[in-house]
């Protein structure tokens, strides 16, 4: 991967609070569970090309995560009573070492690195986020799939008690996402933990969720409770709800629109509603790192 750029620090990339703050962090470290234990590289690789990262409060206080509600504003204002500890992800389906795991038996703390990436909704509104995460291929290496699974199914918690957004009927949960197995293990997909150094804000996902950058971000599922391993494309949850509006690949794409809007341009979050729109990026800017997953594919179809 050396053909990105990996000379960033928390100067280039944070807010100056969350910068000072580092110090604190590093030094309670040691006494936190691996699933906080998030700010452990000093440097942020850069895959977003150089542009600035938006603030932490933008990234805080506008998501999607309808367990909470529907608003972008819903889940922090009620993400905040959700139990993260203890938190444990059930492996099943083909894969040889099944289980129930904690996130520390699933993540090493020492393959913990900050990430860069650009982050774009299918509502046309994007960020750019440092993440703090490992690879995913290195948690499925462990968990050894088998040679029959073709695909990597993901659920999110259910907890009625804590999730208000729940009472919705309109959706089959659990949320359910999945990848196919090469996309799993592609080095650009990543299982985070947390964002700017700090551990993962409920309200995007603690204690541990999906990042493919080069999707629109519902295939990112959010605090993830199982992991499973299949020969068959499993169902995900908005292709399940209107299967011609999101597709199972769901790829960042200016040339296949949304059936409600266009998906040429996007707005980034923070820079004002009358900021000029910027032009969408094939693959999210991605496109030389994993557009030969798809060579052959009409992406007008399988989108």
């Amino acid at each position: 991967m050396s053909r990105f750029r990996t000379d960033l620090t928390y100067d280039d990339v944070t807010p100056k609070e969350v910068f000072l703050n580092r110090r604190a962090v590093l030094r309670g470290a040691a006494a936190m569970s691996a699933a906080s234990i998030l700010p452990l590289q000093a440097s942020a690789r850069d895959f977003a090309g150089g542009e600035t990262p938006n603030k932490l409060e933008d990234i805080k206080a506008y998501n999607n995560f309808y367990e909470f509600g529907t608003g972008k504003d819903d889940p922090a204002k009620h993400a905040g009573q959700l139990t993260t500890s203890p938190w444990s992800i059930k492996v099943d389906g083909m894969v040889d070492r099944p289980g129930t795991y904690s996130v520390s038996e699933l993540i090493d703390a020492d393959d913990i690195e900050e990430r860069i990436y650009r982050f774009r909704c299918v509502e046309a509104w994007s960020m750019v986020i440092p993440w703090n995460g490992v690879e995913l291929n290195k948690v499925l290496a462990k968990l050894g799939p088998q040679p029959g699974a073709k695909y990597v199914a993901f659920e999110t918690l259910v907890r009625p008690s804590e999730m208000p957004g729940l009472r919705n009927n309109s959706i089959d949960w659990p949320y359910r996402e999945g990848l196919r197995m090469d996309e799993a293990m592609h080095p650009l997909t990543m299982l985070a933990t947390g964002i700017y150094g700090e551990p993962m804000p409920n309200q995007n996902g603690a204690p541990i969720r999906l990042v493919v950058p080069w999707k629109y971000g519902f295939k990112s599922i959010k605090s993830i409770v199982r992991i499973s391993f299949t020969d068959q494309e499993p169902p995900t949850t908005w292709n399940m709800l209107q299967p011609r509006e999101y597709g199972f690949y769901s790829n960042v794409n200016p040339e296949v629109d949304h059936p409600r809007w266009s998906q040429a341009t996007e707005r980034r979050i923070g820079d004002g509603l009358f900021a000029r729109r910027r032009p969408t990026l094939m693959f999210n800017g991605y496109e030389s790192e994993v557009a030969s997953l798809y060579e052959g594919m009409d992406l007008t179809q399988f989108y």
